[in-house]
């Protein structure tokens, strides 16, 4: 045997070993720790592995949504209307969830695929989407979301006042991805592709080299136009795509505020709105743009064949900017997506956090080690 055999094989003794030792966690004697109202989920509290960051920045805002749903408050829903603007309503956990969140048959699967989805498009890989919930009854799934938890305020607004907040969020492209399958489950019919393909106008078939970008530059405004035409037809088809919880500091950055917690919910035309907002850019095409031109492809070659190719359109039309991400935008610009009361004063208070994480769960997060969080967080260094 080879040394790298060897080698393969005594990694995958260690990795054997670890899952055969790894043991669950009691801190409270009798009580297993754990996040409000998650009876199922993919995740197994009971072991430290499932506190890890990326696991607890998506599973404690399903369960803050549990948690306000116990309470009957109801995330704020962004949309917009038939003028493309945007307007704030309530989407009640049950109908955000498709199921209620504390029912025996919800199930809580994360990073998981939604089979809604997937059947528009075609990927060397399917993409995975944050939280899918299921109805344990009939094994299907109820709705697919992306989680983003969010900071408020972010750097660019940390000195304005309150109703000035905003929160800076990221987009991935799978989450395009989604977008554009949410808008294709609207037009899934011979007579709804067809109606589709004329809303999205000829500009489909006159650009001949997609991933040329000087053939396309001159079209973007016409394929703005019929995004916003596509938006405006399902204003009253609007679907959830992205929940945004956010957590909100003090004037010093430095604790919680007292009323420190809130749910924002994105439809999908709400998203598309979020990537038409942008500084001026002095680039040939920006990050936004690219989304806006995605979007419009993804839709086009829906109405072509059925569905489309996620892998090539988001490689082909990259336009010398990476593909892992779609675009960013700051808290300047999201805050009049979501100034409203909640914003000012979100409903759920610090001291309610412990309702949430049960069982002295919050011992096994482990954070970043950051150094400059740690200066921060000790002025008397600096005395």
């Amino acid at each position: 045997m080879s040394m790298f055999a060897q080698f393969v094989l005594s990694l995958q003794k260690n990795e054997f070993m670890a899952k055969k030792n790894k043991q669950t966690v009691q801190l409270i004697n009798g009580v297993d720790p754990g996040l409000f109202g998650q009876k199922y989920s993919s995740r197994d509290y009971r072991f430290e592995e499932s506190w890890g960051k990326n696991q607890f920045n998506s599973s404690f805002p399903a369960s803050l949504v549990a948690y306000m749903s116990s309470k009957d408050l109801s995330p704020v829903f962004i949309c917009t209307n038939k003028n493309n603007e945007i307007v704030h309503k309530y989407i009640k956990p049950t109908v955000l969830f498709g199921i209620d969140p504390l029912s025996e048959d919800a199930y809580y699967d994360y990073e998981a695929g939604y089979y809604p989805f997937e059947q528009f498009y075609t990927a060397s890989r399917k993409e995975k989407i944050d939280l899918v919930m299921i109805n344990r009854s009939t094994q299907s799934p109820t709705c697919g979301l992306e989680v983003k938890l969010t900071t408020l305020p972010d750097n660019t607004t940390k000195d304005l006042p309150d109703a000035e907040y905003g929160s800076e969020i990221v987009v991935r492209s799978p989450t395009i991805l989604f977008v554009a399958c949410s808008i294709c489950a609207c037009y899934d019919s011979q007579r709804g592709r067809n109606k589709l393909h004329d809303i999205l106008n000829t500009i489909g078939e006159e650009i001949k080299d997609w991933g040329e970008l000087r053939q396309v530059i001159p079209y973007y405004d016409k394929i703005k136009e019929a995004i916003l035409n596509v938006s405006i037809d399902l204003v009253n088809k609007q679907k959830p795509i992205i929940m945004q919880p956010i957590w909100k500091t003090d004037k010093r950055l430095t604790d919680l505020d007292e009323n420190c917690l809130d749910v924002f919910v994105w439809s999908n035309l709400a998203v598309v709105q979020m990537a038409l907002r942008e500084k001026a850019s002095d680039d040939d095409i920006s990050r936004n743009q690219r989304t806006i031109i995605w979007l419009y492809k993804m839709l086009w070659d829906f109405t072509q064949y059925g569905k489309f190719n996620y892998t090539d359109i988001v490689n082909s039309l990259s336009y010398k900017y990476k593909t892992d991400k779609a675009f960013a935008i700051s808290g300047k610009l999201t805050n009049p997506f979501l100034k409203c009361a909640e914003l000012l004063k979100p409903r759920i208070t610090k001291y309610e956090i412990k309702n949430i994480i049960l069982g002295d769960g919050q011992k096994l997060l482990r954070p970043e080690r950051r150094f400059d969080a740690y200066l921060v967080s000790h002025p008397e260094l600096f005395v």
